[in-house]
């Protein structure tokens, strides 16, 4: 081990300047690996640090390398596993916990010695000795054990240094040459001592010897001693000398230093003025085009696109501080707000023109068109079948092509004067607004003529005269408030209230119309009503969506999170549909969001689509209320579309408006049924046969299915098809109990035959229940029926069967049935002598023309009951052989008549009727 521990300090601790303390040879405990050692060292310079290495042999096995080491202050416990027994495990705890195997139980124990001693010397922290005995410890290790593996003392760890290789060569000669170095040290010590003083004299010896060159030497030095001075004082003179060129030294550098930060000021100044003249300078073009250029070209449109972006980015240039203090700077500034606000001024007024220029034209077009060109002497209704005008509404697709080639300087408007901006939204809306009032008023009464295919007092709609002074007259009063922006509109209201005065007074008219009967309608009316609404809500959504497309294009919308105006007289804001609530004066009106800016225009610009979207249902509900469920599947679609566009839009919030109105007339549709249902009377003098309400819920449940097939609105179906079947089973069974003509049983068998046959051939899955209710019901009222009618067709027979079975039940056995007096077998056969073959023919033809008359045809269930009246005679008459059989055997008694013979004058029955 000593040689290990040579061979470790040689090779690997002393190139690091560290000094090896103590050794351990280890393994890992629990596994089988080449052992390892465990090394405590010092380094040797100070502060003095105390590592535990652990130091491996190399694969080859040449040598050893150092492969982990830890520093000693980063052990917190050292557990010797057992204080008593000898163990040779120990565990060191660092960051995580060592487990190790010494391969002695001394060398365990002087390794943790040696660390107990290096903790108590060197650090601070103390580190915990866990089962240790405590003879291991310092005071129980022996002195010559604790200075060659500790150092005892501090000298012996600190001053102990290795001899190197010819110091030891020196030493190992000395003692050759003498016998009994190793034997008597105290002798070889004192000849050493002896040779030492011997050295000690001869050195005296040679310095006084050499006092001669002492003398020399500090002759030599006095004499370079003065030189020095001579040269000190050389220098001094050159420092003189050299004091003169440094103050003007330092006066040229300050020059330098001023010349400098005059230049730094320049260039500093040359770049404000750059700036400046870069940024706040504006072209003459740009003037010009703000000032002069043509916004009605589309050349003169671009150039003044430019030079308002170039005015907008001179205005919002971010100045250095300090620059708004110059005078020069204000000027620029004022002259830019000036050109801005001609700018604003000119561009606000041109497209306000452009707005009142092209609502004129299309006013004109729409003075101009015909309803109908009706012709003298024709019939009303030919008239309008052949010149009828179609249901289709004006394209603003130019309109929107021409005003978009404004959007970039709307936009400009709106970051620059938004006062301005404002005002011209409410002039497009006000325009527009009363442009798509008459369109849209027109088309919806084109809609309600198609559909009525009549008007008021049968009077022909002829050519509307131009009405241009009236023309003229809007003109004017758009020009007059174009100056303004936000002019009074009143002219605007007064003529649209004169021009439509006569289409609404025929709008009217139409829904004065009384209601038709649905009986008086056949499917091709209903399909064109369906075609024609269909239309009108094809027609209206390209046009909204269109419309609502270019206003946020031309007014910049979507690119406006929250629009807070200026102070404005009359602001307005969506209330219950139109735009009418105002706010005080003084106070700014705020829009949440540019969805809703959007949703507002829109509102007012189509305040009318809703009120005829609702006249509109209306007449078609009073044509015919099942057109109801043509409107709810139309209605409810385009709703959907929409939503899945945008839910919070005009479009879709208006048609959801309008969808919940349908669905009110459906819900009414369906009450007035079961109302009808609830009034229905009888006739005391007829057959009721199947009742109206049954065949209108025929009607209605085949219409509703082809309507409603694949229609996202089916559950409001199934719901009202579940109160309808609920509400027909209730007024059969009422009108079946007042019935007095035709007996109750047929009145429920025939109607419920019919319900079942209906819901059958329908498969609605939701009735199922109730197709199994009605046909129980049939089935139960077919059979009571048969059992009442046919009754006792033999009954004096039946009388006497009846008596046989009251003995039998009395006790006597059946056997002896015909020893009874009343019962005996010449009693049987006077009975059975009373109905012959042609007796119960004729009974069964009468019981035949009962039936008969107690059924209707359009149901045919004549055989069916006839049938089942033949089956139930055979019962009995089966029933009636089986008694004779049972209590008169042996008697040869039968009947007169046999099964075939009943079977025989069924179908000859049947036949002849």
């Amino acid at each position: 081990m000593t040689a290990i521990k040579h061979a470790l300090q040689r090779d690997i601790f002393t190139p690091n300047d560290e000094r090896l303390l103590s050794i351990v040879n280890v393994c890992k405990a629990g596994k089988k690996k080449r052992n390892c050692f465990l090394c405590a060292t010092v380094t040797t310079e100070r502060p003095v640090q105390v590592n535990v290495v652990k130091v491996k042999k190399s694969d080859k096995g040449d040598f050893y390398k150092r492969q982990t080491a830890w520093a000693l202050r980063d052990l917190a416990v050292v557990d010797a596993k057992d204080a008593v027994k000898e163990n040779p495990e120990f565990d060191l705890h660092f960051d995580k916990v060592y487990k190790w195997v010494a391969s002695s139980t001394v060398e365990k124990n002087t390794f943790i010695s040696c660390i107990w001693k290096l903790n108590q010397r060197y650090l601070r922290k103390k580190i915990d000795f866990t089962n240790v005995s405590s003879q291991l410890l310092e005071e129980s290790v022996p002195s010559g054990e604790n200075q060659s593996v500790a150092g005892g003392d501090e000298e012996a760890v600190d001053e102990y240094q290795e001899l190197n290789a010819r110091e030891e060569q020196d030493i190992e000669i000395m003692m050759e040459g003498c016998e009994y170095a190793i034997s008597n040290a105290e002798a070889f010590a004192e000849k050493l001592s002896r040779e030492l003083q011997v050295l000690d004299g001869a050195n005296i010896q040679s310095i006084m010897a050499s006092e001669k060159q002492v003398n020399i030497l500090m002759k030599l030095l006095d004499e370079a001693l003065k030189e020095v001075d001579q040269i000190e004082i050389k220098l001094s003179s050159y420092e003189e000398m050299l004091q003169s060129v440094k103050e003007q030294m330092d006066q040229i550098s300050e020059s330098n230093h001023l010349i400098h930060l005059s230049n730094t000021n320049n260039v500093k100044l040359l770049s404000e003025i750059e700036f400046l003249v870069n940024h706040m300078d504006l072209a003459k073009g740009h003037i010009k085009a703000l000032q002069e250029g043509d916004l009605t070209s589309s050349r003169g449109i671009e150039a003044c696109t430019n030079a308002a972006d170039a005015l907008l980015q001179c205005m919002n240039v971010a100045l250095r501080p300090g620059h708004d203090m110059l005078h020069a700077v204000k000027q620029q500034q004022q002259r830019f707000s000036d050109l801005r606000e001609q700018f604003a001024r000119r561009l606000a007024s041109h497209l306000n023109s452009v707005f009142v220029q092209q609502f004129t034209q299309t006013l004109l077009q729409l003075y101009n068109k015909p309803y109908y060109l009706s012709v003298p002497g024709h019939d009303q209704s030919s008239t309008l079948a052949q010149h009828s005008v179609e249901l289709t509404l004006p394209n603003h697709h130019p309109f929107h092509r021409d005003l978009l080639r404004y959007a970039k300087l709307m936009e400009w408007l709106k970051n620059t004067d938004y006062g301005k901006y404002e005002g011209l939204t409410k002039n497009y809306m006000d325009y527009l607004s009363r442009l798509y009032e008459r369109e849209i008023k027109d088309f919806f009464e084109v809609a309600k003529i198609k559909m009525t295919g009549t008007t008021k007092e049968g009077k022909k709609f002829a050519t509307l005269p131009r009405k241009e002074s009236a023309v003229k007259q809007e003109t004017e009063s758009l020009h007059g408030s174009s100056g303004k922006l936000t002019g009074s509109t009143s002219s605007l209201n007064k003529l649209s209230v004169q021009s439509s005065g006569n289409r609404r007074s025929q709008s009217s008219s139409l829904l004065d119309m009384g209601n038709m009967s649905a009986s008086d309608l056949d499917v091709a009316d209903r399909t064109k009503f369906d075609k024609i609404f269909e239309q009108v809500l094809s027609e209206l959504e390209p046009l909204c969506l269109a419309e609502q497309d270019f206003i946020s294009k031309f007014f910049k919308l979507q690119q406006h999170q929250g629009i807070s105006g200026s102070t404005t007289n009359e602001a307005e804001e969506m209330d219950g549909g139109n735009l009418s609530r105002s706010y005080p004066s003084g106070v700014p009106q705020t829009i949440s969001s540019e969805k809703d800016m959007i949703r507002q225009m829109m509102t007012k610009i189509f305040r009318c689509i809703e009120p005829e979207l609702n006249n509109l249902i209306a007449l078609g509900d009073k044509i015919d209320s099942f057109n109801s469920l043509y409107m709810l599947v139309k209605m409810s679609h385009h709703v959907w579309t929409a939503q899945n566009v945008d839910p919070a839009s005009f479009l879709s919030t208006t048609l959801g408006n309008v969808l919940v109105t349908v669905k009110r007339n459906f819900d009414k549709c369906i009450s007035n049924q079961m109302k009808q249902m609830d009034e229905v009377k009888i006739s005391k003098k007829s057959k009721v046969g199947i009742l109206p309400f049954v065949a209108e819920f025929e009607e209605f449940a085949g219409l509703a299915e082809s309507i409603f097939k694949n229609a996202e609105r089916r559950g409001d179906l199934d719901k009202a098809y579940i109160k309808l079947i609920r509400a027909v089973f209730v007024s059969v069974e009422k009108v079946a109990n007042e019935s007095q003509k035709t007996p109750r049983d047929v009145v429920m068998m025939e109607n419920f035959h019919h319900i079942f046959a209906t819901l059958s051939r329908l498969k609605i899955s939701c009735l199922e229940a109730e197709k199994k209710e009605a046909k129980q019901k049939y089935t139960d009222h077919l059979q009571s029926y048969v059992i009442y009618s046919l009754g006792q067709p033999l009954e004096k027979l039946n009388h006497f069967f009846e008596g046989v079975e009251a003995r039998v039940a009395q006790g006597i056995r059946e056997e002896e049935v015909s020893y009874q007096l009343a019962f005996n077998k010449q009693e049987l056969r006077k009975v059975i002598k009373e109905y012959p073959g042609k007796e119960v023919k004729k009974g069964l033809d009468n019981l035949y023309k009962k039936v008969d008359k107690h059924l209707c045809e359009e149901e045919n269930l004549l055989q069916v009951v006839w049938h089942s009246m033949q089956d139930e005679f055979i019962r009995q008459y089966k029933h009636f052989e089986g008694l004779i059989a049972r209590c008169y055997p042996g008697s040869g008694i039968t009947m007169e008549f046999t099964i075939q013979d009943i079977l025989d004058y069924c179908s000859s029955i049947a036949q002849s009727h």
